[in-house]
């Protein structure tokens, strides 16, 4: 089928232009949450391209399949769909994209267990480092104060989910500054942002040769930070957030001239100082209604025979 090759042409490039659009573009430092949703959208228009082609290729290689899916349709709108003259290979594509929906599958749950498991871990040895007094019970969003010599301080998800800071960042930082880390932590925990961190390390670690979704990986990881740091810098200001990602980075060694895993926190710091004009709220809505019709497009592609046998 024609209609099934489009689909996954349309998938491709929307694979390959999204990612570079959106290198491109000036805008997505400046809103963040705007470019997480745009991200999401690019990638769910891929996941749609796949699912429909395996859906129809699948309707055309079984009679079975494709008369549960046109039960209710009339005889004009199924002969648009030429399925009896799909050839063999509609059956090797429905298989392969549906191996493919599998594999997706099986690598979030498979990321979803390791970032449960990983939890565990960290809570068991929370509960060792910092326990629980007698009578005193745990509760949703407690702040937990944890001996280090190290400052840091870390949303831990979980049930029930908790803040944890530790002595030397109590001691380090002050005044706001303080306030301004933990409500960056809290704007992770409240946006979920360890669900997009999860889905996109699934579909990275399963399809480590597309890179679509390495480029989807690398941008949460990098906008979330970015968008936390909004959070904190609303209340907080910008400098006073600024100067706690210093103070709370600078033993890492973050700031010299050997890169660190933390190599993300000097842009960071930058941006807040120098902090980019904002977009237009009318311009903010065009581009969320804009990345919200991107999935529409290939359910609009796939229905186009159906359509023009009924008009």
């Amino acid at each position: 089928m024609m209609l099934t090759a489009a689909l996954l042409l349309l998938g491709a490039l929307t694979a390959v232009a999204g990612p570079r659009l959106l290198a491109r573009a000036d805008w997505p430092d400046r809103e963040p949450v705007v470019a997480l949703w745009v991200w999401q959208c690019v990638v769910a228009t891929v996941l749609v391209c796949c699912a429909l082609s395996m859906t129809l290729s699948a309707a055309a290689a079984w009679h079975a399949v494709g008369g549960h899916l046109f039960a209710t349709a009339p005889r004009a709108v199924v002969e648009a769909y030429v399925l009896g003259t799909a050839g063999p290979w509609a059956a090797t594509t429905a298989l392969a994209l549906a191996g493919g929906g599998l594999w997706s599958a099986a690598m979030l749950l498979r990321e979803i267990g390791r970032a449960r498991a990983g939890r565990r871990r960290r809570r068991a040895d929370l509960l060792v480092r910092a326990p629980l007094l007698p009578g005193e019970v745990a509760v949703s969003g407690r702040l937990v104060v944890l001996e280090s010599e190290r400052p840091d301080a870390w949303w831990q998800p979980g049930a029930p989910p908790q803040l944890v800071v530790t002595t030397a960042a109590l001691l380090r930082l002050k005044g706001h500054r303080l306030d301004a880390v933990l409500a960056h932590e809290q704007g992770h925990a409240r946006a979920r942002h360890d669900w997009l961190l999860n889905c996109s390390s699934a579909l990275a670690g399963g399809f480590p040769q597309v890179p679509v979704f390495a480029a989807f990986r690398d941008e949460m990881h990098r906008l979330v930070e970015l968008s936390a740091d909004d959070t904190a810098s609303r209340r907080f200001g910008r400098l006073t957030t600024a100067l706690a990602l210093v103070e709370l980075n600078e033993h890492r060694g973050v700031f010299g001239p050997c890169p660190t895993p933390q190599a993300h926190v000097p842009a960071r710091v930058h941006r807040l100082l120098t902090p980019p004009d904002r977009l237009t709220a009318a311009r903010r809505l065009r581009l969320t209604a804009a990345a919200a019709l991107v999935p529409a497009v290939p359910v609009l592609v796939a229905f186009v025979p159906g359509l023009r046998a009924l008009g």
